[in-house]
């Protein structure tokens, strides 16, 4: 299955939203913030800053840590999953949850590793959505016997926001996939590319943030 259109040799999509003060977060998690430890000037040659923030901030990769007590940190977990082949699957307007029905007509025996589904028409980077879309847990177990390695989501979750069981992510626990969420399908096409969206080698943490990017293939 190919892109729906014909783009440059290589061309790029960044799917990862802005990053800054005002990006939204979960409500109580940490939000971006920035201070200047030092500012260019009489004897300073640079700007240096630190920065706060939470690591599921913007486009990011859950750790397995971040559903189990025992999880890996993002940092132990294999970067494959976050690199190749990819498709794209519209599935916009289709919530609460992505079930089966929404998706399928994009499957068939060529699927890559690596699934992304959009469900926002324009994927809200300036606020808060606790009506998220997210994905039915059997949609998650039925890519899983199909190969998949990684789903991603242009929402915040691949669970309801309210969720407490966090269903698809347990999914996720099970059979070993990795997650991507809060990407920005907005501009691309239902079809085929290459993922690149690898996370920090964060040795103690429970997420990452990433620069998700799509790249056309050859």
């Amino acid at each position: 299955m190919q892109a729906s259109h014909t783009p440059t040799a290589r061309t790029l999509w960044d799917i990862s939203p802005p990053v800054h003060a005002g990006s939204p977060v979960f409500p109580g998690d940490t939000a971006y913030s920035q201070q200047w430890c030092a500012t260019i000037g009489p004897g300073c040659p640079v700007n240096v800053s630190a920065i706060t923030l939470s690591p599921h901030v913007g486009a990011h990769a859950d750790a397995p840590l971040h559903y189990d007590a025992d999880g890996a940190t993002i940092g132990d977990v294999s970067l494959e999953p976050f690199l190749g082949p990819c498709r794209v699957i519209h599935a916009i307007g289709c919530g609460p949850l992505i079930e089966w029905q929404h998706i399928a007509h994009a499957v068939d025996a060529t699927l890559p590793q690596r699934v992304l589904v959009r469900t926002y028409e324009h994927m809200p980077v300036d606020r808060w959505d606790g009506a998220l879309a997210a994905y039915a847990p059997a949609t998650i177990a039925r890519l899983a016997d199909l190969g998949v390695l990684l789903v991603g989501i242009d929402t915040a979750s691949i669970d309801p926001a309210d969720s407490k069981t966090l269903d698809s992510h347990q999914v996720i626990r099970q059979r070993g996939l990795r997650v991507l969420e809060n990407l920005v399908l907005d501009e691309v096409p239902e079809g085929d590319y290459e993922l690149i969206a690898l996370p920090l080698k964060l040795t103690t943490a429970d997420a990452s943030p990433v620069r998700a990017v799509l790249r056309a293939l050859t």
